[in-house]
Formats: structure tokens, sequence, C-alpha cells
């Protein structure tokens, strides 16, 4: 007997020393779920200028990123430690694609950048420069900053932990709402 509580022992550790050294993807509801490993892509800590506003279905309208108030110039941040998957235009507008280990891609707009496509960035890295007139700000320059895995759209609040989550009460069932006091 106690031979196989040793074996026990010794296979539960081994399954948790291989489950620590898996890479931490996302939570429950795809949200991703971070070690620590990405921090904003605009120095200092920028205002939400527009929000991650996720479409009804998927082709649908909406905002698929936020937009980062920032200034012409501004050098833009990789965000967290990936390789460069594309650096160049589309539709016109110069944009930075960066595949992170853990399955995100983030993306990066209006940014000029020199990064060959395959460069390894760490977080924090200097990936371009931001340019002016991305369309629906309102500020000098915002950074379109977007979030995905595989096709699915992500808020990139989540990534650096800028997302408040909201409660919302729930009647239960057999719970009467309360009665209006008589006047």
């Amino acid at each position: 007997m106690r031979l196989f509580h040793r074996a026990a022992s010794l296979a539960l550790a081994a399954c948790c020393a291989v489950a620590a050294a898996l890479p931490l993807s996302a939570a429950p509801g795809g949200v991703p779920a971070t070690r620590g490993d990405y921090v904003w892509p605009l120095a200092p800590r920028p205002a939400v200028a527009r929000p991650f506003e996720p479409p009804p279905f998927k082709y649908g309208r909406g905002h698929r990123g936020v937009d980062l108030a920032g200034v012409p110039g501004q050098t833009v941040l990789a965000a967290g430690p990936g390789v460069v998957a594309f650096a160049g235009q589309v539709a016109g507008r110069p944009v930075v694609s960066i595949d992170h280990s853990d399955g995100l891609r983030t993306t990066y707009e209006p940014v000029a950048s020199g990064l060959p496509a395959g460069e390894i960035v760490v977080a924090g890295a200097p990936i371009g420069a931001l340019e002016a007139g991305h369309l629906g700000c309102g500020q000098a320059a915002c950074l379109h900053w977007g979030l995905r895995r595989g096709e699915d759209y992500l808020n990139p609040l989540t990534l650096v932990g800028a997302v408040a989550i909201r409660l919302k009460p729930v009647d239960a069932p057999d719970r009467a709402p309360p009665a209006a006091a008589p006047r």
C-alpha cells in the first residue's frame, strides 16, 4: 500500500511539473491570461481614446481594438515578447503585427517601422514611430492597438490588466421584487 501511495505521489508531482511548464494562454471566456509578460505599447501609460467594441456577429460593425492617445513621432513599444509577423502597408496605412508564443497576435497602426518580418522582439522594445491621422481619433495621434487569437478579436487592455470587471445583480427566481411602500 505504501508503494502505491508513493507512486501516486510521484505521478501527481510529475503532472504538476508538466502543467506548470506549459504556457498560460487563456482563461475561461477567451480572455487572455498572462504572467505579467505584457506592457503598455506607449509610455507613459496613455489615455484610452476609444474602447474595444466587439461586433455583434463575425463581420458586423465594431471596433476591433482600442485607440490610445499619443503624439506624432512617439515611440511605439512591443506589448509583449514575440516575433514580427508583418511590418508594412495595409490599405495605405503602416501596420506592425507581432506573434506571441501564447498564440496571441498584437497589431499596431499607424506605426512606421523598419523592422523586418521574423525579427525577435522583447516586451517594451521599440518597434516604430506613431504617425498622425488615425481616422476617428480626436487626438494629435492615436495608436490603434489590436489583439487576436486566431480569427477572434479580443480586448488588448486585458493584457495589461486595465479592464474593469463589473458584476451585475441577478434577481433570484424564488424572490419577488420588493413591494412599493404605500403612500
